[in-house]
């Protein structure tokens, strides 16, 4: 469905990119995650391939067509943009501002109510904008993101400032989009939010590609499987972690021999440590 070769981007147009030597490709139908901190070159990377910024170097085919210069209707006809800032009008009602963006494409559309009742604002259809809260702006700016149904949709960290009811809420949305077909781009520097809806996630630490795979296999591949034992010591409970791997399983089962265990608890490594380690990097 996209693919992305050796792309840069510098907004200087000299040799500091924000983007450097990119490349990977998505399936239809799939939720890819462009996972990294903030200034990391995920926003950079979408607006490219969306359009919205020119393509300096390398290539991009969505679809089997050549992004070549700006893009025309068609394809803005076919894409959905979800910003990390919500782009509404804030002198307009909930429902206007999504009839106002159905009217600007030359396709079937949601009808607004609906996708309203979707993100939880039905009963602020009426109100303007400007008199919602933090949160259900970012709702209304995602509600329009997808009032054009797209066959491919950007999302730019869809649940950020979001309460976690509401963020399952719109983790069902996109989750049901992608059934329906929708082949989604999800940057954010959330790896829980990722781990949970990607298909396959890219790291991307200034500007640069440092692995592409899935949340699993990145976390068998680089991660080790640990163990959290609570034992009792002295009249108090007490927890210990422990490796599971190699010469640790020897230190386990030491260790489980020779203290009064009460629980143990086996985990896998996050998303989160996968990507420090291989980045040496957080996520703020």
């Amino acid at each position: 469905m996209i693919e992305v070769k050796n792309i840069f981007y510098s907004y200087r147009k000299n040799d500091d990119y924000a983007v450097n030597d990119v490349s990977f490709n998505i399936a239809k139908g799939e939720v890819f995650g462009f996972l990294g901190p903030s200034g990391a070159g995920k926003t950079t990377t979408q607006g490219v391939l969306a359009g919205l910024l020119e393509l300096q170097q390398g290539s991009v085919i969505i679809d089997g067509t050549s992004r070549e210069g700006q893009p025309d209707k068609a394809f803005f006809n076919r894409i959905g943009m979800g910003f990390e800032r919500p782009n509404v009008y804030k002198k307009l009602s909930g429902y206007d501002n999504l009839k106002f963006h159905a009217s600007l494409y030359n396709r079937e559309t949601e009808d607004p109510m609906t996708v309203l009742e979707m993100v939880g604002l039905a009963d602020e259809s009426k109100k303007k904008a400007g008199a919602y809260s933090k949160g259900m702006m970012q709702r209304l700016g995602f509600a329009r993101s997808m009032i054009n149904k797209p066959d491919i949709w950007f999302l730019d960290e869809p649940t950020m400032g979001l309460d976690p009811t509401t963020a399952n809420s719109i983790k069902g949305i996109i989750r049901k989009k992608q059934k329906e077909g929708t082949t989604i781009f999800l940057s954010t520097h959330n790896m829980f939010v990722a781990d949970e809806l990607c298909d396959r996630v890219a790291f991307i630490v200034d500007g640069k590609i440092a692995a592409i795979d899935t949340p699993k296999n990145l976390k068998l591949k680089y991660g080790q499987p640990a163990v959290t034992i609570e034992y009792a010591e002295a009249g108090k409970l007490k927890s210990e972690t422990l490796g599971m791997a190699g010469k640790d399983k020897e230190i386990l089962q030491k260790f489980i021999a020779e203290h009064d265990v009460k629980t143990i608890h086996s985990g896998e490594p996050t998303l989160e440590e996968i990507f420090i380690k291989l980045t040496g990097r957080g996520l703020e």
